[in-house]
C-alpha cells in the first residue's frame, strides 16, 4: 500500500513535475517565438535598413560621380579661364609692346627730318607712362632701357636748326647794308656818326667900310685898298675850304689785296649781294633738308666772298663775318642718336622671354 501510495505520490510528483516542465516548455518556446519574431522584424527593418542604405549608397555613389565630374569640369573650365586671362593679359602686353615700338619708330623718322631728338624723347617719355600704368614686371627691362636713352638723347649735341635758319635770315636782311671795298666815299659816311655833318670853317667875316676922313684922301684909298684885300683874301679862303670840304671824300687811298674787289662794277656789286643772298638761301634750305655738308659749303662760300669783296674794317662786316664763322662752327654733322637699348628691351618683352 506503500508503494502504492508512494507510487501515486510519485505519478503525481512526476506529473506535476511534468506538467511544470510543460509549461516552462512552452514559456521557452512561447519567449523563443517572440523572440525568433522579434529576430525577423529586426532582420526585416535591418534588410529594409540595408536596402535603403544600399540605395543611398548608390544616390551618394551617383551624386560623388557627378560631382566629380562637375569638379573636373570646374577644374578644366578654370584651367582654361585663367589660360584665357594669361593669354589676353600677354595680348594686352604684346600689343603694348607693339604700339610703343611702332610711337618709337615713328619718332625715329621725325627725329630724322626735323634733325631735332625732342619727338623722340617725348615718344619715350610717354611710352615710359604707359609702361607705369599697365604695372607688369615683364616690362621693367623695358623701363630701365627708356630711362639710358632718355638720358643719352638728352645729352646729345645736334645743331639746332630753328636758330640756325633764324640767324640766317636775319643776316640776309644785312647783306644790302655792307660796304664794299670800292666805295670809299660810302664807307667813310656811313662810319660818320648820325646828324654831325662835315666841319667846314667857319668864313671870315666880311669887313665892314668905315668912314674916312675928308683930310687924308691917300690914306683913304689905302685903307680901302687894304680892306678890299683883306675881303678878297677872306672870300678866296672861305671859298677853297669849301671846296676841300666838298673834295675830301672823292678821293681816297686805301690798300686793296684783292684787284676783282677793286674793279667792280656797280652792276656788278648788285649781283654780287644777289649771288650771297642765293648761297645763303641755300644753305637755309640744306639746314632745312637736313643736309649739313651742303650748309656748311655753303656758309664757307659766302664767308669767302665777303672776306673778298666787301670792307672788313666796316663794323657791319666784321660782325657778318664773326656771324659766318659761329654759323659754320654751330652747324654739325653728329645725327640724332638711336634708342636701340630701347628697341632690344623691347624686341626681348615681345618674344616672351
Amino acid at each position: 500500500m506503500w508503494l502504492a501510495v508512494g507510487g501515486f505520490v510519485l505519478a503525481v510528483a512526476a506529473l506535476a513535475w511534468a506538467l511544470t516542465l510543460s509549461q516552462r516548455i512552452a514559456q521557452t518556446q512561447q519567449e523563443m517565438a517572440r523572440r525568433t519574431a522579434d529576430t525577423l522584424a529586426e532582420v526585416a527593418a535591418a534588410r529594409h535598413a540595408a536596402t535603403q542604405a544600399e540605395s543611398v549608397s548608390q544616390e551618394l555613389a551617383t551624386r560623388l560621380g557627378v560631382a566629380e565630374l562637375r569638379l573636373s569640369e570646374v577644374s578644366l573650365q578654370r584651367s582654361q579661364l585663367e589660360d584665357l586671362m594669361l593669354s589676353v593679359s600677354r595680348s594686352r602686353d604684346d600689343s603694348l609692346v607693339q604700339d610703343i615700338e611702332s610711337a618709337l619708330r615713328l619718332a625715329m623718322q621725325q627725329s630724322q627730318l626735323t634733325g631735332s631728338a625732342q619727338p623722340l624723347i617725348s615718344a619715350l617719355l610717354g611710352a615710359e607712362q604707359r609702361i607705369e600704368r599697365a604695372a607688369q614686371p615683364r616690362l621693367n627691362p623695358v623701363q630701365r632701357a627708356i630711362a639710358r636713352d632718355v638720358e643719352r638723347l638728352r645729352a646729345a649735341e645736334l645743331a639746332d636748326v630753328p636758330a640756325l635758319v633764324n640767324r640766317i635770315d636775319a643776316m640776309l636782311r644785312q647783306v644790302d647794308d655792307w660796304p664794299l671795298r670800292n666805295a670809299p666815299l660810302s664807307v667813310h659816311l656811313a662810319q660818320m656818326p648820325a646828324g654831325e655833318p662835315a666841319k667846314t670853317p667857319e668864313p671870315a667875316p666880311e669887313p665892314t667900310p668905315e668912314p674916312a676922313p675928308a683930310a687924308d684922301e691917300r690914306g683913304l684909298v689905302e685903307r680901302q685898298w687894304a680892306r678890299f684885300n683883306a675881303w678878297r683874301i677872306g672870300v678866296t679862303e672861305r671859298w677853297w675850304h669849301q671846296f676841300i670840304a666838298a673834295t675830301a671824300d672823292l678821293i681816297r687811298v686805301s690798300r686793296i689785296d684783292q684787284p676783282e674787289a677793286a674793279l667792280l662794277a656797280p652792276e656788278q656789286s648788285y649781283i654780287l649781294r644777289e649771288n650771297i643772298k642765293m648761297k645763303l638761301l641755300s644753305a637755309r634750305l640744306a639746314l632745312l633738308g637736313r643736309q649739313l655738308d651742303t650748309a656748311r659749303a655753303d656758309v664757307l662760300t659766302t664767308r669767302g666772298l665777303v672776306l673778298r669783296f666787301f670792307d672788313d674794317s666796316s663794323p657791319s662786316v666784321r660782325l657778318a663775318l664773326q656771324g659766318l664763322s659761329q654759323l659754320h662752327a654751330d652747324i654739325l654733322q653728329e645725327s640724332v642718336p638711336l634708342p636701340d637699348e630701347t628697341l632690344g628691351a623691347l624686341a626681348v618683352a615681345a618674344s616672351g622671354r
